[in-house]
């Protein structure tokens, strides 16, 4: 029976992020005694960071998976907000159901456009959705008029908030979680899953048997067990990880990195406009300049959970941990009044660390590996004649 490496499973490569999450917290829980405020671990409040997380995780976790492919999609907030954008406008007239539709089939199109684009005229990820990202944001202006939108009819608006703003008792559903990550985690020798288990049910046995969240938390959280589960127990994740590893040898072995690749962007796509369509419902309005920016927060979480931008390697979990590493941060300068100046400087700062340690942690095992595979060759090379040149 093989021994469980507790170093690497516990090391600051492999689990940083949660250790970054857990000493925030602590953190801001000592600054919020410390000044006199109401305690800061308060279910709600977590449930809050939760709530505003969704959306960003929602879109990380197709980012993740584009990442892992090897490829990159700027454009996911701009497609974001036009399926917002078509949502608020045509529910009024259509209905919330056929509205909805329309937005996740439209930014499924641009997907596949950005997909085609890049693997069919080879022009680079970067720059199609550079492009796009420019281009959707002007389709916004144009479908908006350049100015604010909203819903109404009271009928429609009641139908879009019920989607969204709908509170969902998770208790039991918590402790079954936390039941599965430990059986797996035994099951498969895994320390780390096993102690995310028990933080779970912790956590779950904290806030008690009332403990709600809003609808978003549980669409991020399914869809983050649906794209886990794929990328972990079958031959599509496997093959993904193939494909961003080294797109060469995965095609020679018969994989077919096209599909992959093409599947990766319209994933992005489908997530941002079902990000999209929750943010228009959670307003029931839309203004051109909504989400501005909020790609770079997408793929700073993604770059937090430790996603190789080369591809190859990847975590759906850990982006969804670093989108709420991120949004815990803006929750703490909220809830403790420490002035929205310092914000971007720190959020910045903390994404160059985890950036920096990664590498450095990477850099190491490459370290270690080479003399552990370089030594029996050494071994085996013929000592050269006495005076030849080596």
């Amino acid at each position: 029976m093989s021994r469980i490496d507790w170093r690497r499973h516990f090391g600051l490569r492999e689990a940083g992020v949660y250790y970054a999450l857990l000493i925030l917290l602590g953190i801001l829980a000592a600054m919020a005694q410390a000044r006199g405020l109401p305690n800061y671990l308060t279910a709600q409040n977590l449930g809050n960071i939760g709530y505003q997380a969704s959306l960003v995780g929602i879109m990380g976790v197709a980012m993740t998976v584009m990442l892992i492919t090897g490829a990159f999609d700027l454009s996911v907030a701009s497609v974001a907000a036009l399926a917002a954008a078509i949502l608020v406008g045509l529910a009024p007239q259509i209905g919330f159901p056929l509205a909805a539709l329309a937005a996740l089939i439209t930014a499924a199109g641009i997907g596949l456009l950005n997909g085609a684009i890049v693997q069919f005229v080879g022009i680079n990820a970067f720059i199609v959705t550079l492009g796009t990202l420019t281009a959707v944001r002007g389709l916004v202006l144009v479908l908006t008029d350049g100015r604010s939108l909203m819903v109404e009819r009271a009928d429609t608006l009641a139908q879009m908030l019920a989607f969204e703003s709908t509170r969902v008792p998770v208790f039991w559903a918590l402790l079954l979680i936390a039941a599965a990550l430990c059986a797996l985690g035994l099951t498969r020798r895994q320390p780390l899953v096993i102690g995310s288990g028990i933080v779970v049910a912790v956590l779950a046995l904290l806030a008690g048997p009332a403990f709600s969240v809003a609808a978003p938390v549980v669409y991020l959280a399914i869809f983050t067990a649906l794209v886990w589960a794929v990328l972990k127990f079958t031959v599509i994740g496997r093959n993904i990880y193939a494909v961003g590893g080294n797109a060469e040898a995965a095609r020679l072995s018969g994989i077919n990195v096209h599909a992959y690749k093409l599947g990766a962007f319209i994933l992005s796509g489908l997530a941002a406009g079902f990000a999209g369509i929750l943010f228009g419902c959670r307003l029931g309005a839309i203004n051109p300049t909504a989400l501005q920016g909020t790609e770079l927060t997408v793929i700073a979480a993604a770059i937090l959970g430790g996603t190789s931008l080369f591809g190859g390697a990847g975590s759906v979990v850990k982006t969804v941990v670093g989108a709420l590493l991120l949004f815990t941060l803006t929750n703490g300068f909220n809830v403790l009044n420490l002035g929205a100046s310092y914000q971007g400087l720190i959020e910045g700062v903390v994404v160059i660390a985890a950036a920096a340690i990664y590498t450095i942690g990477g850099e190491r095992k490459r370290t270690r590996r080479v003399p552990a595979e370089a030594s029996p060759v050494l071994e085996t090379m013929p000592v050269p004649p006495s005076g030849a040149p080596v």
